[in-house]
């Protein structure tokens, strides 16, 4: 009987390059004020990750992709154009987002079959991290063409380096639903991963999803608020919950786009436990006052820390 051959391995680093079809100039880009040729690539789907914010973060392979290519599929075109131009790269840009039908994804599936290579970039990190791209990669897949990843940039990564909370192990979970109880039951859900959370959130409702996270979580656990990661006002708040949702109370929505991570759960006795005359006056409080004011006046009767005092009112007000 003879013994069938051990199937074929695909690996990009071995792959022969294509040559150059007669007569077409090699697709160049600039960096360093210098101009720089870009070999041929392969038939097939290119995902491309782009820079968050810093256009010095792409790399060189990014860059040599995106110049020859066939096509640059761009979640938003005018938000990619501005990369290549910065970059001298003249590649046409078509539109790929989350509205695009299965008719787009046929017609960019038969370009590759006929032997174009295409790179797929989102508006800003590495496409597919909660931005469109799947059902793409996905029909490739089946379709039998290669896909190759170019690596680079990450608002999810990027995020917990800086944070200083624990890395081996963490979860990504994008954005929570938009209303609050959904969203405190999505909370629930998450709270006893034993990992670091990494939530993307949109700025305007930063103050009320930190104060879910209290109400669910409790305001013990360690969280970092990364806000225009890698840009000129790129600002990074550690502390607790408790703090954290304390100082975007006062500070209302800030601008830009936020990252939040949150560490894993305490061994300190659960906020939910409170303490009985503690809990008394918070809720006496909380009749006629706003939570803010509420916390500062039952702190000043108490002697509490108001961070704490604010902490419990936000779990209390939720109940």
């Amino acid at each position: 009987m003879t013994k069938a051959a051990p199937p074929t391995r695909i690996d990009s680093r071995s792959r022969r390059r294509p040559a150059l079809p007669e007569g077409k100039a090699p697709a160049t880009f600039t960096a360093f004020g210098l101009a720089a040729e870009a070999q041929p690539l392969e038939p097939g789907l290119h995902v491309v990750a782009t820079p968050i914010g810093n256009l010095k973060d792409v790399s060189f392979r990014a860059l040599a992709t995106l110049a020859a290519a066939d096509a640059v599929l761009a979640e938003d075109t005018r938000v990619t154009r501005t990369l290549l131009m910065h970059y001298g790269i003249t590649t046409p840009l078509v539109a790929y987002h989350e509205h695009s039908n299965a008719a787009v994804r046929e017609r960019m599936i038969a370009r590759m079959q006929a032997g174009e290579a295409l790179a797929l970039v989102s508006d800003a990190g590495t496409p597919l991290v909660s931005d469109p791209g799947f059902k793409l990669v996905q029909a490739a897949i089946e379709a039998g063409l290669v896909i190759t990843p170019i690596p680079g940039p990450s608002a999810v990564m990027t995020a917990i380096v800086a944070a200083g909370l624990p890395t081996d192990r963490f979860f990504f979970e994008g954005f929570l639903p938009h209303k609050s109880g959904a969203r405190r039951n999505r909370l629930a859900a998450l709270a006893d991963i034993p990992g670091t959370l990494v939530l993307f959130e949109s700025p305007h409702r930063l103050p009320e999803m930190l104060a879910d996270a209290v109400a669910i979580l409790g305001p013990a656990r360690p969280a970092a608020v990364a806000r225009e990661l890698t840009k000129l006002y790129e600002t990074i708040r550690r502390g607790t919950l408790g703090s954290l949702a304390e100082t975007f109370a006062e500070e209302g929505a800030p601008k830009g786009e936020v990252v939040v991570v949150i560490g894993t759960p305490t061994e300190e006795p659960a906020a939910e436990e409170g303490d009985a005359g503690l809990d008394a006056a918070i809720a006496l409080a909380l009749e006629r006052h706003s939570i803010k004011d509420a916390a500062a006046l039952v702190a000043d009767e108490t002697g509490q820390p108001r961070r704490a005092v604010y902490a419990r009112a936000l779990v209390l007000a939720r109940r």
